[in-house]
């Protein structure tokens, strides 16, 4: 089987090397197992009145299994269809369902992510086995279960002003903080092409399995090593550009690349929570930057570990500095939104003292000693209070939508084969 190209890409972590032949082999070796007399259109699965054939838990492995998303593996299907019932009886019952129009719209929005007109996307899947259908079914549960999740639990979802305070740091009780994954992409004047098409391609990933052996494989900061997971960050710690596009991210999502000196970075948000500490905002960062020659060699970060080991403040760098041209050491206290991009969001993951070597000057040939000597506080709104609101609204609302799908599973008969 021959893919049309972007399919292969399309909703994938699009480092994967596989053919697209042994895709398709694995496609049918990977098929939901069932007895050879057994007519793919008998019941699979019953969920309360409904009931989930064969066939469909077929086409919904193939179509998965297509697209390269993950929770494919017949288990995960099964759990997966037995979940849309649920919700489409819900519904039902509430009386609400996609229109065409809606549904087709959302075929558009899924088919433009693979770089492919609509009747391109669909051709290919049919040309690989899926009914056009199962498309069809897969977005239209999704788009009409966001509606109903939000007609029904809207006007408890919305926080109050007093509480958008609190997210913001303000009012003097609790705040906003964000879990992200992060990938840094080192580039030269050589590599920025290949550099950013990977990242667009890193980009459309949806799972944080995905993103984070893409961290694993490409990313050149030291959370590589841990899939690029990063510790809760306070909101009002990010760069003020960042903070509007984080907050605007859904669980799992990914923000476009962003351009840094010296490499691209992308981070996913893998939560979001209030917190009842305060997160209070700063009107300056002072920092010091140490420039060591060498870059990312191994000579140079011995250098920069020994210098972990020994330097316990901002000051103590004038020491090590002493007798070398001024140029090697940058001590700077400036407003958030003055920082350089890829300065502040290593500074956001650090405390007063703590020193970062992740950085590179000179297209790759300088490695930056980057240490937080402290913050500032203030009260100001960077961040607006439409965009926390949002994101408060958002999380809860999944906070909703879990929760009542716990309920149906728990109150419903399941019977599967």
């Amino acid at each position: 089987m021959q893919l049309i190209p972007g399919i292969s890409t399309f909703l994938r972590s699009g480092f994967l090397k596989s053919a697209a032949p042994l895709l398709a082999a694995a496609l049918i070796a990977a098929l939901p197992h069932q007895a050879p007399a057994q007519s793919l259109f008998a019941p699979a699965i019953r969920v309360n009145q409904d009931i989930i054939t064969w066939y469909e838990l077929e086409q919904r492995q193939r179509f998965l299994e297509l697209l390269g998303i993950p929770g494919s593996s017949e288990p995960e299907v099964r759990k997966a269809l037995i979940d849309e019932r649920l919700r489409k009886q819900a519904m039902r019952e509430a009386g609400i369902q996609p229109t065409p129009e809606d549904i087709q719209l959302a075929i558009d929005e899924f088919a433009a992510r693979g770089q492919l007109a609509p009747d391109q996307f669909l051709k290919a899947l049919a040309d690989s086995g899926v009914d056009p259908e199962t498309v069809r079914d897969y977005v239209g549960n999704q788009l009409a279960w966001r509606d109903y999740v939000s007609s029904r639990f809207i006007s408890q979802a919305r926080p109050t002003p007093d509480e958008i305070n609190r997210a913001m740091g303000q009012a003097g009780g609790g705040g906003l903080q964000v879990l992200l994954s992060e990938i840094i992409i080192p580039v030269t004047p050589q590599t920025l092409a290949q550099a950013e098409a990977l990242a667009e391609e890193i980009a459309q990933v949806k799972t944080v399995d995905a993103f984070s052996a893409a961290a694993t494989q490409y990313s050149a900061a030291p959370t590589r090593e841990n899939g690029g997971r990063l510790d809760w960050l306070n909101i009002s710690n990010l760069p003020p550009v960042l903070q509007p596009v984080i907050l605007g991210l859904k669980t799992g999502e990914v923000t476009p690349p962003l351009t840094l000196p010296n490499a691209v970075a992308l981070f996913q948000l893998r939560g979001l929570r209030e917190v009842a500490t305060g997160a209070p905002r700063y009107s300056k960062i002072d920092y010091a930057a140490y420039y060591l020659s060498g870059g990312l060699s191994p000579e140079t970060q011995r250098r920069a570990a020994e210098l972990k080991e020994t330097v316990d403040t901002c000051d103590d760098l004038y020491g090590i500095a002493k007798g070398q041209p001024p140029e090697v050491l940058d001590r700077v206290e400036a407003s958030p939104s003055e920082v350089p991009r890829d300065y502040a969001v290593e500074l956001a993951k650090l405390d007063p003292n703590e020193a970062s070597t992740t950085l590179t000057r000179n297209n790759g040939q300088t490695l930056v000693f980057l240490m937080l000597c402290g913050r500032t506080r203030d009260l100001g709104e960077d961040t607006s209070r439409q965009d926390v609101a949002n994101a408060l609204t958002q999380q809860r609302l999944q906070a909703f939508a879990d929760s009542l799908l716990e309920q149906l599973r728990a109150d419903a008969t399941i019977i599967e084969q």
